[in-house]
């Protein structure tokens, strides 16, 4: 059965983006969200098998998002998005859970490197 993944982003067009890449992989895509408070909502709803979440979003950022899906799900596989120059927030959200990070703009065989090597195909 394919692994599931939330995605969380403001911006459609990287929602877009990695959704293409991970379903040519064979990654089912459950959900998709536009910001943290959506996200956190969708996770808890769908219980997918990997969050993508943004670091920066409106009404609650990825870091937020990451403490908050981890609170009650201790195991959650998140995994984090930051542009270039966003090493510190990157190194917050390592600290706080994140499984780990990808850069934007998005190399597709880093994506499917890193998803595959935190939840299998």
């Amino acid at each position: 059965m394919a692994k599931t993944i939330l995605i969380a982003d403001d911006a459609a067009f990287m929602r877009m983006m990695l959704k293409n890449i991970l379903e040519a992989e064979g990654y089912k895509i459950v959900g998709e969200a536009a910001n943290g408070r959506e996200a956190i909502q969708k996770y808890n709803e769908l219980k997918p098998d990997m969050l993508i979440s943004d670091m920066v979003m409106p009404e609650m950022g990825g870091i937020d998002v990451l403490k908050e899906v981890l609170k009650t799900d201790p195991s959650a596989n998140i995994l984090i998005c930051s542009a270039i120059g966003q090493q510190a927030l990157v190194i917050e959200a390592i600290q706080a859970g994140a499984k780990d990070y990808i850069v934007k703009p998005f190399e597709q065989s880093n994506v499917i490197e890193t998803v595959s090597k935190i939840i299998g195909k």
